[in-house]
């Protein structure tokens, strides 16, 4: 007797994005069932509590949350839920992350159907898929971390490691002059993750920043003084 298809839940914040995942996933009836859909946080884990799913495929952006979020969110109540990203991220940051944090696999939106079907069947014995066009940028980063003790605070809230760079120099004081010739990067760069850091966070401006990233410990732990 055949094996049931693998239950499969969609997270994006598209309509469109999760219409096209459906339509797409339509023709592998056979080894894939449809069970649920959901374009935020709370209404996935309602509808993941509900239909109780064997893979959630995540993106990396939610209103309100990030996808790294989520997946925290997902695995703490739902362990035994395997979870895919599938996001046009690239940032091979954000892959090591999301890993970290429970996810099974990471692709990106441009994956085919075999391609995806083969990647839930594969989530679902345990194993660990990444898109072959982020592998080597992966491996990369895994030795990198290995030598460096691990992945970086702000990671869970969706912030790449250099956007925590800044954040931690947020919260110290400084102005974008500064934090550019600390990182050795352009003041318009700053600039840059700054406005992303606010948009990730939430934060109208950089004194809600600070207060969230204290809040939530996104900023290493300051040393102690010295005795």
């Amino acid at each position: 007797m055949p094996n049931a298809p693998i239950r499969v839940a969609i997270v994006d914040d598209h309509r469109m994005v999760r219409e096209g995942l459906v339509a797409m996933l339509r023709h592998h009836a056979e080894r894939v069932a449809i069970v649920g859909e959901a374009g935020d946080m709370q209404t996935a884990i309602e509808m993941i509590s509900r239909e109780r799913p064997d893979v959630v495929t995540l993106d990396i952006r939610l209103p309100g949350n990030s996808g790294l979020a989520a997946c925290r969110a997902i695995k703490e109540r739902f362990p035994d839920i395997a979870i895919i990203v599938l996001t046009v991220y690239e940032d091979e940051q954000y892959i090591v992350e999301a890993l970290r944090l429970g996810a099974r696999g990471y692709l990106l939106k441009r994956v085919s159907d075999a391609a995806l079907v083969d990647a839930l069947e594969a989530v679902h014995r345990g194993e660990i898929v990444v898109d072959p066009a982020l592998a080597a940028a992966y491996e990369r980063t895994q030795a990198w971390g290995r030598k460096r003790g691990g992945s970086w605070p702000g990671g869970g809230a969706g912030l790449t490691r250099r956007e925590g760079d800044v954040l931690a120099c947020i919260v110290e004081g400084l102005p974008n002059a500064a934090i550019a010739d600390r990182l050795s990067i352009s003041e318009e760069t700053v600039k840059s993750h700054v406005k992303a850091i606010l948009r990730k966070l939430g934060a109208r401006d950089r004194a809600q920043v600070v207060g969230i990233a204290l809040r939530e410990r996104l900023v290493p732990a300051a040393e102690p003084p010295p005795p």
